[in-house]
């Protein structure tokens, strides 16, 4: 029977955050296991079992683990823990019920990979699980999992704690690794990748909170048999967090390839009674949308890609006929303009003409020629920036433009009736002139 809970199997269980209540439940058994096998085996493992990146890009990390050069030079593996994609809460979850997972699982990275000094990088908004999480190292570091020679492998590990500056840019990878060096957390231009020249300028391995924590699955379970779990090119489970327009929002862990509808209708509820599905964001805010005629689609990475969205971070947004397509468009341009960095101009300029066109629709001033205008910009905006913060932008409101079009033509026409309708004041309010 194919297991549905590898992370979140009894996550709700007392005392799971502590060493005592994370090893009764076998917990560092799997970083055990690794230090009996070679490093290079490790890493096989990983490229077997098919994990694909759990942050948003769906990269695989046995390909990004290997491509770390090999030797005795400084290198850093930094856990992605910012969380800053809106709807995005699944890590957080994670981290304070469960954190000793994500730290066995960067202990056993680290070993396969050659690396001695790790940082998980927290957003600053996360207080509680930052603190948790504090005292999840302390008693990994008492108990000998972290420090020198860790169980007698001969492989040493410092990990650190990094509370982040509070930006959604800081979730970006580059970002994070200037922010975490000091510096204003600001894209850098690639060429080089982390893995060649990140933090500090040295080789870097940069992973998300869930993808680590799966590490220890993989490595109990084995490669070969972790990836029998979900389709064959998007293998294992996925958490998702679910929220919006439905009755039971939450995170939830589901095997990859499971259809969307049964996400949103079985698991979550759909939403209230009366309403349907008007769009939906299958992998948080930055994801293209898709309709109530897509909830059939497989979640997983390809099959949405094939829908012309992503899985992203495995954040599903709902919205119901309550709202309008204008009401959605409008929040996410005003959060993608507050958050952009300013580095480059597609995005500098991009995002805040965006938000600035779609404030015409709403005043009366639009007319059906400023969505062509809308759509074009759009299109500008995608690929040409250092970082996605751009195209995150972008790609939802490109695609609100072209499926919600005839709804938009609509609300130019009826604020243009609105604005050139001049109230007259009722005659008992009106004052002569020169009256006192």
């Amino acid at each position: 029977m194919t297991p549905t809970h590898l992370l979140f199997d009894r996550i709700d269980e007392p005392g799971l955050n502590t060493l005592q209540g994370y090893e009764k439940r076998g917990g560092y058994s799997a970083l055990r296991k690794a230090f009996a096998i070679p490093q290079a085996a490790i890493v096989e493992e990983i490229s077997a079992s098919g994990l694909r990146g759990r942050g948003g890009a769906g990269f695989k990390m046995g390909q990004k683990a290997s491509f770390l050069p090999k030797g005795e030079m400084a290198k850093y593996l930094v856990c992605n823990a910012d969380e800053s994609e809106p709807g995005t809460f699944k890590d957080r979850e994670l981290m304070q019920k469960c954190p000793h997972m994500l730290i066995e699982g960067m202990i056993i990275t680290t070993f396969a990979t050659g690396i001695n000094h790790a940082f998980i990088y927290i957003r600053g908004e996360y207080e509680l699980q930052a603190d948790i999480l504090e005292a999840a190292i302390a008693e990994a570091e008492a108990a000998g999992f972290i420090g020198e020679n860790i169980l007698g492998s001969g492989h040493s590990l410092k990990l650190v704690l990094h509370r982040g500056a509070g930006a959604y840019i800081c979730g970006e990878e580059t970002g994070l690794l200037d922010s975490l060096e000091g510096k204003r957390g600001n894209p850098r231009l690639k060429p080089p990748f982390p893995a060649i020249e990140g933090l500090y300028a040295g080789p870097t391995l940069v992973n998300n909170v869930e993808t680590l924590a799966t590490v220890p699955t993989i490595i109990n379970m084995g490669g070969a048999e972790y990836a029998k779990i979900g389709t064959e090119g998007s293998t294992g489970t996925k958490l998702v967090s679910v929220s919006g327009d439905v009755q039971r929002p939450g995170n939830y862990e589901i095997v990859l390839g499971t259809s969307s509808r049964e996400i949103i209708f079985d698991l979550c509820g759909g939403p209230k009674p009366g309403r349907t599905v008007k769009m939906w964001f299958p992998g948080g805010s930055s994801s293209p949308v898709l309709l109530e005629e897509d909830l059939d689609v497989a979640y997983d990475f390809d099959t949405l890609a094939k829908a012309g969205s992503m899985l992203g971070s495995g954040a599903i947004i709902v919205v119901d006929d309550t709202h309008s397509a204008l009401e959605v468009a409008q929040k996410l341009t005003k959060f993608y303009a507050h958050e952009s960095c300013g580095k480059c101009v597609p995005c500098r300029e991009g995002t805040n003409w965006t938000h600035k066109m779609l404030a015409r629709i709403e005043s009366g001033e639009a007319t059906p020629m400023d969505l062509d205008i809308l759509a074009s910009v759009q299109t500008q905006i995608i690929g040409n920036c250092l970082c996605v913060l751009g195209d995150a932008m972008a790609m939802p409101v490109g695609s609100i433009v072209a499926k919600f079009r005839d709804e938009l033509e609509a609300e130019i026409e009826a604020a243009s009736e609105r604005a050139n309708t001049v109230p007259v004041a009722p005659v008992q309010d009106a004052i002569p002139v020169g009256a006192h």
